[in-house]
């Protein structure tokens, strides 16, 4: 069986990752005098997985992501026996989060949940800047396919030693700063999942594209980055 220690790291890890990324869309971005703007929501988002990376990266190999789970048993570095205890903590994790977040956002007078959301994904109506369903699957697959081999080169065991948190978190920076227009940035079927099932209507419907989209993609990374760039050596 998995050890226990590892699934508690990942759900607080992709706890960590809902609350500080989205909190920072709900809370601060959602103002505009005080300066965050999508801009900081993207570094938000990189900092809450590089700070739990040098965390607890050390007990559970801080995935944080089912996309990544899956794109790092694909690139031959998970076992297959540990991909669905990983992904059911990430996904835990990251549905307490949002409910905390719900908790807290209600707290301000006039807050509405059907009109502020919780920084949920969508394509179409729902996307930031209307980008077609078509554009918003495209951009999951192709930023958590590259998300990924960001992850297994910076991993890598002839890579520099301790910078791996350091470009994991930029990498995701770099991908919220391109994606956020376009789908608000998924790349994380969990971090999705969370604000989702809480905020209901469009989001939860459009919630299939921020799982099928992602795993496709981190799959797909991993097999390019163990196929053609380097191998587990």
């Amino acid at each position: 069986m998995t050890d226990t220690r590892k699934l508690v790291a990942e759900l607080f890890g992709t706890f960590w990752l809902v609350l500080g990324g989205c909190g920072s869309a709900v809370f601060a971005a959602a103002y505009p005098e005080l300066g965050i703007g999508f801009a900081g929501v993207s570094l938000a988002f990189g900092l809450t997985v590089l700070t739990m990376a040098y965390a607890v990266g050390h007990v559970s190999g801080g995935h944080f992501n089912p996309a990544v789970t899956v794109g790092l048993w694909s690139g031959g570095r998970f076992a297959a026996k540990d991909v669905l205890p990983y992904i059911v903590a990430q996904v835990v994790g990251a549905i307490i989060a949002a409910f905390l977040l719900y908790w807290i956002a209600s707290g301000k007078p006039g807050w509405d949940l059907a009109t502020n959301g919780l920084a949920t994904n969508g394509y179409g109506e729902h996307s930031p800047g209307k980008y077609s369903e078509a554009a918003g699957f495209i951009a999951e697959v192709v930023l958590t396919a590259f998300f990924l081999i960001i992850i297994m080169g910076s991993t890598h065991g002839k890579a520099p030693a301790g910078f791996a948190p350091i470009a994991i978190g930029l990498g995701l920076t770099l991908i919220h700063l391109i994606s956020i227009p376009i789908t608000n940035t998924s790349v994380n079927p969990a971090r999705s999942t969370g604000p989702a099932l809480v905020e209901g209507g469009i989001a939860l419907g459009q919630l299939w594209l921020f799982w099928i989209a992602p795993l496709i993609g981190g799959a797909l990374g991993g097999f390019i980055y163990r196929s053609l760039i380097a191998s587990n050596d």
